[in-house]
């Protein structure tokens, strides 16, 4: 099985659409999702700018996006203990983060005064989790511990175990799921790499025992598609400037 984890266009936070970058980005992005003729299912979340995204690329690949509620972005506010500031849960300054030992454990981190300050959130995480393991589970694997389990055989033809799903969201919830696919922190993957708008992110199954399934990264992040369009990659989410070559 493959997932492929989308994040919207260059975004316009306040109106939740797209800047006039993004479209473009969405444009060029939908060039290389129109080539994609192996896709089983398209997912896409709530939120305008994702949705935005996604419909250039569905309609030239003639499909419908199925919208899941629980693909919004990871948005559950905390107060920053060194800037103060009043949003997303991530952007600590390194001062700060990297002096919690708890941080770079994978489940360490649910237990920090800094996540644990809005009830919510740690509930929230378990619930993407949960989610996700239940659209897994609609195509055949079952999380077990910290890998999956399938029926499937390696002895099956590759159509009838090769699902690939893709999924155009946002940055923070893009990172929620690889944090449970990985068996990483988020918080070190909020930390510690960046996503650009319109970057594709690919995760397939590595099925070498019978019945065992577990995924792994075959590129994080990939924005060819922009650069083969001669468009800069966006920084939005980034406090350095993105390299193009």
């Amino acid at each position: 099985m493959r997932i492929i984890l989308i994040r919207h266009g260059d975004p316009d936070y306040g109106k939740d659409a797209l800047t006039e970058k993004g479209i473009r980005e969405a444009q060029l992005l939908s060039e290389r999702c129109a080539k994609w003729n192996a896709i089983t299912d398209i997912y896409c979340s709530p939120y305008g700018r994702a949705k935005e995204t996604a419909s250039y690329s569905t309609k030239r690949m003639n499909r419908d996006a199925v919208i899941l509620p629980w693909l919004h972005e990871f948005d559950y506010v905390i107060d920053d203990p060194v800037t103060g500031r009043h949003g997303v849960p991530w952007d600590f300054m390194p001062e700060y983060w990297t002096e919690i030992p708890e941080m770079y454990e994978k489940e360490g981190w649910k237990k920090t005064e800094i996540y644990r300050s809005n009830p919510s959130l740690v509930p929230a995480y378990n619930d993407v989790c949960r989610h996700l393991d239940e659209l897994l589970g609609t195509y055949g694997y079952r999380r077990y511990h910290n890998y999956y389990q399938t029926d499937h055989t390696p002895a099956e033809s590759p159509a009838e175990q090769d699902s690939t799903i893709a999924c155009f969201c946002h940055l923070g919830i893009i990172l929620v799921m690889l944090s449970h696919l990985l068996g990483i922190s988020p918080a070190v993957l909020f930390h510690s790499f960046y996503i650009a708008p319109t970057s594709v992110t690919v995760l397939a199954t590595e099925e070498r025992m019978p019945g065992k399934a577990s995924f792994r990264v075959q590129v994080m992040g990939d924005t060819s598609h922009l650069r083969i369009g001669g468009e800069k990659v966006s920084a939005s989410g980034y406090f350095t400037d993105t390299f193009s070559d």
